[in-house]
């Protein structure tokens, strides 16, 4: 039990690896047996990913679950390595990535299209981890491009969800409910001094958004928005043979040189996007760092970015996923840093808190009765994250910038990237940012906005 011997304000033991940290549940962090269960329910956001297969390569559904427990298991390198987060899609991408394949014929050479794609993508991130680019990268954006990057994927993700054919036109009851009383658990003043006064809502508060996915699964069938589960019992049955037969390298052989070109666009702009997701996730640990000093996290750009770059090169290989292999899942990684700003008595470590989730979501994967109870709310659970990864996009982006000529640019790119695509969003945000801030670009200004009322009350 290592873990017990971390002193105040050390790293959580770990073993090196050359770039990695290696982590051990039960050696080297405490296992957090509340952010386990919330996992065994959410596993429903990553089988979310099966109706996007079957939409898009015509997979059936027992190949794509083998595609999303090949992904489940992947999750683990994250925290397992020593990147502080926990790992999901590129979400804000997905419909930037559907659109390039679908520009293909559907069958071999969308498959392709789709392997070209994510392998270019996870051999350009790993080039950027190897030769340390990638934290030089975090850190040269300019404040306002940082800001706007972030904002404007909170509200691509909002828009996805409200927009005509998204998930709210089909379950408009169950996504207000749900996601009301998830903002109030997880957010508002009212309930954190109300959890300290009464053990039980102490540990509805403890479980995060897994009471929520319970809530709809009974919420949805009585708007009539879903049928009502249909229980099976067993273990899950991936079938991984017409998975690596029909739609991998394996079965049909390396893509064609033409389409890893053809596809380099869209490589560069689902990076960008990408890019926004590493930069959130620096904002929100930055945001737990005064509260937990008893810990030290290292979080690293460079091995990050081996990490997920590796998931996807791999993933191209052995499932391609039109969700790819993001750096974060932004709700959750909300959820658990909150968790864990309540102290070490709550979460040890965040290790601890983001490895016990995911062991949770893997372990749902396998079980036939959670798979088949949340299956008829996939839809919901997915809204859900994403209205959550909106409110968190937009909060944190905006603590980015650090003044107000800042958040001006950060509209303009936020409604830029929303409307126009990530290419345009920020390249309108380094034109902005040589017209208001000269040979300030990098440094820009601060204006003390986001201070002056601290300072008054310090005067």
């Amino acid at each position: 039990m290592l873990w017990k011997n971390r002193k105040n304000g050390e790293e959580s033991p770990f073993i090196p690896m050359g770039p990695f940290k290696l982590r051990l549940p039960f050696i080297h962090y405490r296992f957090e047996w509340p952010d386990y269960v919330q996992g065994l329910l959410l596993c429903a956001v990553d089988l979310a990913a099966i109706p996007l297969l079957m939409e898009l390569l015509g997979m059936p559904f027992e190949a794509a679950l083998a595609v999303v427990m090949l992904n489940g298991l992947m999750y683990l390198t994250h925290h397992l390595l020593g990147d502080p987060v926990v790992p999901g899609w590129i979400t804000p991408a997905v419909p930037l990535i559907m659109a390039y394949v679908s520009q293909f014929p559907e069958g071999e050479e969308r498959v392709y299209a789709l392997i070209a794609f994510q392998l270019t993508l996870g051999i350009f991130s790993i080039f950027l981890g190897v030769t340390g680019l990638a934290g030089k990268v975090v850190s040269l954006v300019p404040s306002a491009i940082k800001a706007g990057i972030i904002m404007g994927a909170g509200i691509g993700a909002v828009t996805s969800i409200f927009e005509v054919g998204g998930q709210f036109e089909t379950f408009p009851w169950t996504i207000s409910i749900a996601i009301g009383i998830a903002f109030y658990l997880i957010f508002s003043k009212h309930f954190q001094v109300f959890k300290q006064r009464n053990a039980f809502w102490t540990l509805i508060a403890k479980l995060g958004i897994f009471p929520i996915i319970i809530l709809a699964v009974v919420i949805a069938p009585l708007f009539g928005e879903a049928p009502w589960p249909n229980i099976e019992w067993g273990i899950t049955s991936p079938d991984f043979a017409t998975l690596w037969n029909e739609y991998t390298v394996f079965g049909l052989g390396m893509p064609p040189l033409a389409l890893f070109i053809s596809g380099l666009p869209t490589v560069l702009g689902t990076y960008i996007v990408l890019f926004g997701d590493i930069l959130k996730k620096e904002a929100i640990l930055d945001d737990a760092k005064d509260i937990r000093s008893d810990e030290k996290i290292d979080n690293n750009p460079n091995r990050a970015h081996l990490i997920f770059g590796g998931r996807n090169a791999i993933m191209s290989i052995i499932g391609p996923d039109v969700t790819m292999a993001g750096p974060m899942w932004a709700a959750m990684q909300v959820v658990v840093v909150e968790r864990y700003k309540e102290g070490k008595k709550v979460m040890n470590s965040f290790f601890g808190g983001a490895g016990s989730f995911r062991w949770g979501t893997n372990t749902g994967l396998l079980l036939m009765p959670i798979v088949s109870l949340v299956e008829p709310i996939l839809g919901i659970a997915l809204a859900l994250t994403l209205l959550i990864q909106g409110y968190v996009s937009v909060r944190v982006g905006v603590l980015e910038a650090r003044s107000q000529r800042d958040l001006g640019i950060a509209g303009i790119v936020a409604a830029l990237l929303v409307i126009k695509g990530a290419s345009w969003a920020f390249a309108g945000g380094i034109i902005l940012c040589f017209l208001i801030y000269g040979k300030n670009f990098f440094v820009g200004e601060n204006d003390r906005t986001f201070t002056k009322d601290m300072e008054e009350k310090v005067g």
